[in-house]
């Protein structure tokens, strides 16, 4: 009776433990199909959970504003922001922190892509030949499919891009926007240049029907965002752990899926010149 006494006394801290262990919830902005969403980020929660020792879940959202949300309201604790998009988050979540970026996001880049029917040139500068084609953004919140384009296309006409092109969408996501351009839907597209690429490198872009004309000057971008008071929630040091997973994420082709060849260090302050730039064009406070 006494050994089943010491051996309940020593298992039930461990149950309670169990049972009031947390999930670590991450999302990540829906900037591409959602079905390759779900199949990349599924396999870096399995990571995840396995670095760190706790349960990690992946949920998907429906939209860029969607992801802000979510992470303003502690529904997830990490997420796959854009430049933008981390910009929004962080400001509406005292110490939320950029901890980690894809070693391509330091220096990232944005295409404008152009239906061969268009009979526009590819140029290491914007042209005026764009002016009173038709043009599809990406989602409203993105810095490679929007941000950075108008700000570089407002540079360059002068104007706002209502004022210049016959007609302005906005496609929600980058492959959205390469079936836009590459169907006639739209003259012109705005993408993500590794989106792009790697559609190319799969046989997914007929590119008889459409083709990259410019190439932006190179900025900041993609990073993971964590909240501020996860150390409080899941224990001392969480924040850190958090981290260093990521930066030691090696598996070539868990990498492989987002593309990036590797996650290196960020923090707030490599973003500065994206909340510029969308102070300039009206898109933040």
């Amino acid at each position: 009776m006494l050994k089943k006494l010491l051996l309940a006394c020593l298992v039930a801290p461990v149950l309670i433990a169990n049972a009031v262990a947390e999930t670590f919830v991450f999302t990540a902005i829906p900037d591409e199909d959602e079905s390759r969403l779900q199949e990349r980020f599924g396999k870096v929660a399995e990571y995840l959970s396995h670095e760190l020792g706790v349960d990690v879940k992946y949920i998907p959202v429906k939209s860029y504003p969607a992801a802000i949300t979510a992470f303003r309201n502690n529904q997830v604790q990490l997420a796959w922001f854009g430049g933008l998009s981390g910009v929004q988050a962080r400001k509406l979540v005292p110490d939320s922190e950029a901890i980690a970026q894809g070693y391509e996001d330091q220096l990232f880049k944005s295409y404008l892509i152009a239906n061969t029917s268009a009979g526009l040139d590819a140029s290491d500068n914007l042209q005026e030949a764009l002016r009173g084609k038709s043009l599809t953004f990406g989602a409203k919140g993105s810095t490679s499919g929007r941000l950075m384009p108008e700000f570089y296309l407002r540079e360059f006409f002068k104007d706002a891009p209502e004022k210049v092109f016959s007609r302005v969408g906005f496609s929600d996501d980058h492959s959205r926007t390469i079936a836009e351009v590459q169907s006639g839907a739209y003259q012109v597209g705005a993408v993500n240049y590794t989106v792009w690429d790697s559609e190319v490198a799969a046989g997914k872009i007929d590119t008889s029907k459409v083709k990259v004309i410019w190439t932006s000057p190179t900025y900041p971008d993609y990073q993971w965002s964590i909240r501020g008071d996860v150390d409080a929630r899941f224990g001392a040091g969480f924040k850190e752990k958090v981290r260093q997973a990521l930066l030691n994420m090696k598996d070539k082709e868990l990498l492989a899926t987002f593309p990036r060849e590797s996650f290196v260090p960020a923090s707030n302050a490599d973003y500065a010149p994206i909340e510029e730039t969308a102070k300039a064009i009206n898109l933040l406070d």
